[in-house]
């Protein structure tokens, strides 16, 4: 049920997500430690895949299991599915109040996201060379937003971390073995998608490999869904890509529209698989390598690149606060006072995040 609100709540992309769990997980619920949390972060940075979802999933399993973690996905994910089904089947002229809606809660995950920023800065970035590496992390992807930017920051922040802290440090670091079911389902479903035929299988193939390859989110899956499935027109993806930035949950269900339009005669099989192709991958490489991150991260000698990779994450988020949050939302000085405002009620006057969404809507509504 937790995840089914923030699932019916969370506008405003990846960073916007995290957000939303920093909000609620470490602050309100406290499920995890700040510091455990930005390990999840960190882990979901080197995987491909929707990194959102995937520290959603995580989040549930530290809570319940793998029970937990399904109950995770299925609540947070479930109604930007029904949300993009029904787009794909029901011909829906242009709503002016919809469209004003959208806009105030894509203005509340500015205020969400400018709050995360804060709070982990005051957690991962108290010491020079943190607040360096933070800084230096969100100038680099401002830069250059290419799809491997990330990746090489942290890879960076890990070996500078780890030259400083050998100084330290001798003992040797041992990494726990990979779990084998998860990484043996992921191997056999390579296995499928490379010599399975039919529809069915075909669809299954294009996705799980869109969800393989993809390191950045939901931005960066659209241009490589577009070169696997040549049959849709430039039309269909960018109505695909823009509703999926428009609904709640994660952008990856872009696969459910893809789906469903692709296979009118069955819409929802399709959709179904589609989606569950392209997230099937991420949760499985997590499921495989979490304990050797997890023992990775305790180490003692890897604690100073493990700062590093926190405070590069905090500057991952900086990033975002700007592009393609603020850019996308904040068009006149109306917006960016209503963003001030609904700051000063989310940080200092501790209003509850159920009220101030239903606030920016009205107001935004009211405005526009």
């Amino acid at each position: 049920m937790t995840f089914l609100k923030l699932g019916c709540t969370s506008f405003g992309g990846p960073a916007a997500h995290l957000g939303y769990f920093q909000k609620v997980f470490v602050e309100q619920k406290r499920w995890l430690k700040p510091d455990e949390y930005a390990q999840l972060i960190a882990f979901s940075q080197f995987l491909p895949g929707p990194s959102s979802s995937q520290v959603g999933f995580a989040i549930g399993y530290e809570r319940a299991g793998i029970g937990g973690a399904l109950a995770a996905f299925f609540g947070f994910t479930l109604p930007s599915f029904i949300l993009l089904y029904l787009l794909a089947v029901i011909p829906s002229d242009t709503n002016p109040y919809l469209q004003a809606a959208t806009l105030g809660l894509k203005l509340f995950a500015v205020v969400i996201v400018l709050d995360a920023v804060i709070s982990m800065a005051k957690s991962f970035c108290t010491k020079q060379l943190t607040a360096i590496a933070c800084l230096s992390s969100a100038t680099l992807v401002l830069l250059a937003p290419y799809i491997y930017t990330q990746l090489i920051i942290i890879i960076g922040a890990a070996i500078v971390g780890l030259i400083i802290s050998k100084k330290e440090h001798s003992s040797t670091i041992k990494i726990k073995r990979p779990k084998v079911i998860p990484a043996f389902i992921f191997l056999l479903a390579v296995l499928i998608a490379i010599f399975a035929q039919g529809d069915i299988a075909n669809t299954f193939s294009a996705f799980f490999y869109a969800g393989s390859l993809v390191f950045g989110g939901g931005h960066v899956v659209l241009s490589l869904l577009q070169s696997m499935l040549p049959n849709f027109n430039q039309d269909q993806f960018l109505l695909g890509y823009a509703a999926a930035q428009s609904v709640p949950g994660p952008m990856f269900t872009l696969a459910t529209y893809l789906g469903a339009v692709a296979h009118p005669a069955n819409p929802l099989l399709f959709a179904t698989i589609a989606t569950f192709a392209i997230f099937l991958p991420g949760f499985l490489l997590l499921l495989t390598f979490k304990d050797s991150w997890k023992a990775l991260a305790n180490h003692s000698q890897f604690s100073q690149a493990l700062a590093l990779i926190n405070a590069s994450v905090v500057g991952f988020l900086l990033a975002a606060l700007y592009q393609p949050i603020f850019t996308s939302s904040v068009h006149q000085a109306s917006d960016l006072a209503v963003v001030l405002i609904g700051f000063i009620c989310l940080r200092f006057l501790k209003m509850k995040i159920l009220f101030l969404v239903l606030a920016f809507v009205t107001l935004s509504v009211l405005l526009h």
